[in-house]
């Protein structure tokens, strides 16, 4: 057993790779910050579903990646952005449109794990975790 510095940048690239792989659905050890990042990329539309699966040890957060009917993936690009090394904090005012509202970051502020449209208008800053597109 290995043990991961950056759980969230784990996430990330285990996606990556099954949709690179064409994979249908990908098994990720759970968190609630990594269930806070699903259920935004499941409401935003960038895949079909996810569940909580419970084994005796950990228990693990299957995620349904999504493909359009030729086969493309809904994400095309998935970028950590603040790291356990580099913490990358953004103002209310600074949050800005990513990729002309075609994608999204995900924040982590007071108020939860939302992304940088809700935190626009709750006027709130916090740590930029990823984009997504």
């Amino acid at each position: 057993m290995s043990c991961i510095s950056d759980p969230i940048a784990d996430m990330l690239t285990r996606m990556r790779n099954a949709i690179n792989a064409g994979h249908v659905k990908v098994d990720i050890p759970s968190s609630k910050m990594k269930m806070a990042i699903a259920k935004i990329l499941k409401d935003e539309g960038f895949i079909k579903n996810f569940k909580l699966i419970d084994d005796n040890k950990q228990k693990t957060l299957r995620i349904y990646l999504k493909y359009s009917a030729d086969n493309q993936p809904a994400i095309i690009q998935m970028k950590r952005i603040s790291t356990p090394g580099r913490r990358v904090y953004i103002k209310a005012e600074d949050l800005k449109p990513v990729y002309n509202n075609m994608g999204i970051m995900i924040l982590s502020t007071s108020k939860g794990i939302i992304t940088n449209k809700a935190a626009k208008q709750l006027n709130v800053g916090g740590e930029a975790l990823c984009e997504i597109l």
